[in-house]
């Protein structure tokens, strides 16, 4: 059984299509990325899972049990936006959030000290939070929508802003809840970060599915078994040779099929054409690339 299943959800918002038949799935131990550009849909997904939207259409199923009657401390959602309380210290925070989701008496102590320790801020646990930097409020607001325990945990764009330092023990922290079981569904513009750390992505546009699966899945599907070719030269031809683009003011660009016929070639033909070739990468696309290519080009605000 997965821990999370959404299935052919729809959701309008009167002329405006929010959702237009996502589907997903997440697994125990899973960090699953969502990712998306901006106005494709995320965030109502997210949403509709947390129970805040209703769904048109479809269903969301988490743990076997309908979004609208989820098992109890099923699920645990953790908000861009710190939402901790800057006057209280962090024990009073986690204090707080816990009597929030229903944790009380010796069991709310012991959840208060596993989380201190958790999150590294034991030694701070009585200073207010106002006098914490952007990283210690992160962890701290990681552990307030966790501290029920849920087996699936909602996490939007958790290391927005924080020094990597930061960002290494978030994910330290959020391995510590992988080994235990839960299931994380993350949202995140960092491509990179999703590219590196997560098992699976889903990505969405305009409100539909456009490519799951690992991230080898989904550059093999979208560019088989090509690799990118970035040269830098001292000048640029004119005309440029047969399958290089202008990608810089010195730079060019290929895509290739066989690294070893076609980039000789390549250099052979720009060195004939008059110019030096003093930098060559070649690289497999990555999931920039794949993203690029299923949601376009086009800037969206």
């Amino acid at each position: 059984m997965s821990s999370l299943a959404v299935k052919d959800a729809h959701k309008r918002f009167g002329e405006v299509v929010a959702l237009d038949g996502v589907s997903l799935e997440l697994h125990a131990g899973e960090l699953l990325g969502l990712l998306g550009p901006n106005g494709a849909g995320k965030t109502t997904l997210v949403r509709a899972i947390a129970g805040r939207v209703r769904l048109d259409g479809g269903t969301i199923e988490v743990l076997g049990s309908s979004v609208d009657a989820p098992s109890t401390g099923a699920l645990g959602v953790v908000p861009q936006e710190v939402a901790v309380y800057p006057l209280l210290t962090a024990r009073e925070n986690l204090e707080v959030f816990g009597r929030l989701h229903g944790v009380k008496g010796a069991a709310l102590g012991e959840v208060v000290r596993w989380a201190l320790e958790w999150t590294g801020l034991a030694g701070r646990s009585s200073e207010p939070v106002q006098h914490f930097s952007g990283g210690m409020r992160r962890r701290l607001n990681i552990a307030c929508g966790v501290l029920h325990r849920p087996r699936v945990v909602l996490l939007d764009e958790p290391t927005v802003g924080v020094d990597p330092q930061s960002r290494e023990r978030i994910y330290e922290m959020l391995g510590a809840l992988r080994e235990d079981g839960a299931a994380l569904l993350l949202t995140t513009h960092q491509l990179e970060e999703a590219e590196s750390r997560c098992d699976r992505v889903v990505i969405i546009d305009h409100g539909r599915g456009v490519g799951a699966g690992t991230v080898a899945e989904l550059t093999a599907a979208t560019f088989g078994d090509h690799h990118e070719v970035t040269v830098e030269v001292d000048r640029v031809p004119d005309p440029l040779p047969a399958g290089l683009a202008l990608s810089g003011d010195h730079s060019l660009h290929a895509t290739v099929a066989d690294v070893a016929e076609e980039v000789p070639r390549l250099l052979a033909a720009l060195a004939a054409a008059g110019s030096a070739s003093h930098g060559l990468q070649v690289r497999r696309p990555g999931l920039a690339g794949v993203f690029i290519h299923l949601t376009g080009r086009e800037l969206r605000e």
